[in-house]
């Protein structure tokens, strides 16, 4: 569904992203691991065209050089990013609704109730400043918002970033029913042991470059992993 080839990307004369590839395959969940500032955020700003990148990103075998972001977001790419980036004084419906606006009315309604019947607590918000709302649930809003375009592939970033463990197992267990419904999954994630947990591959970066990957239980048994991120070889 995706492939990246020998994605390089600048930020002036800083290198950010190093010839990294990578693949997600229809139905997919891949997690993107690695530390802060090894280039995990440039490469998803990368795929939906939101940096200039060299390189090679196609999707559903269409090469999307040279498209702008709300063209590749039309194909078929939801991106929920780092910081949850809601539009603060719009209500809850109102962010919805703006990310549903290219769809006709009754794929729209649809689209809305479906994500209303992943989180509920939007409902219940629904007429509510997003900027009012608690870290978790402007989380929810930003899945939310991203789903609302119906895309075949969500890009996320940090979904668990800040939030209790408790809501970040309840926000994974909503994301393991989105992808449920054959919506192929890049997640960013520091929470390595519960990306890897649901992932079924991964890649893991480190300055700029792609390091390690394979499958997700594989990549958790790597011995540098395990001592760079404090995971358990175990169950």
């Amino acid at each position: 569904m995706l492939e990246v080839s020998s994605l390089t990307v600048y930020y002036g004369k800083a290198l950010a992203v190093e010839q990294a590839s990578l693949q997600v395959g229809p139905g997919d969940w891949v997690a993107l691991l690695g530390p802060n500032g090894a280039g995990k955020t440039t490469l998803l700003k990368a795929v939906l065209g939101l940096v200039p990148s060299r390189g090679q990103v196609r999707f559903q075998g269409e090469d999307l050089s040279g498209l702008p972001p709300w063209e590749r977001v039309a194909r078929g790419i939801g991106y929920a990013p780092e910081g949850r980036r809601v539009f603060p004084r719009l209500t809850v419906l109102e962010n919805l609704l703006l990310a549903g606006r290219r769809l006709g009315d009754q794929q729209r309604r649809e689209a809305l109730e479906q994500v209303y019947a992943l989180f509920p607590r939007l409902a219940e918000r629904a007429r509510q400043a997003a900027g009012t709302l608690s870290g978790g649930e402007q989380q929810m809003l930003s899945l939310g918002r991203a789903l609302m375009g119906r895309p075949r592939l969500l890009l996320i970033d940090e979904a668990s970033l800040g939030l209790m463990p408790k809501l970040a197992r309840q926000l994974f267990d909503a994301l393991a029913r989105v992808h449920a419904q054959g919506i192929s999954i890049l997640m960013v994630e520091q929470n390595t042991r519960l990306a890897l947990r649901h992932a079924q591959r991964a890649y893991v970066m480190e300055a700029g470059r792609v390091v390690l990957e394979g499958p997700a239980d594989r990549v958790a048994r790597e011995a540098a992993l395990v001592e760079s991120y404090g995971l358990q070889t175990g169950p």
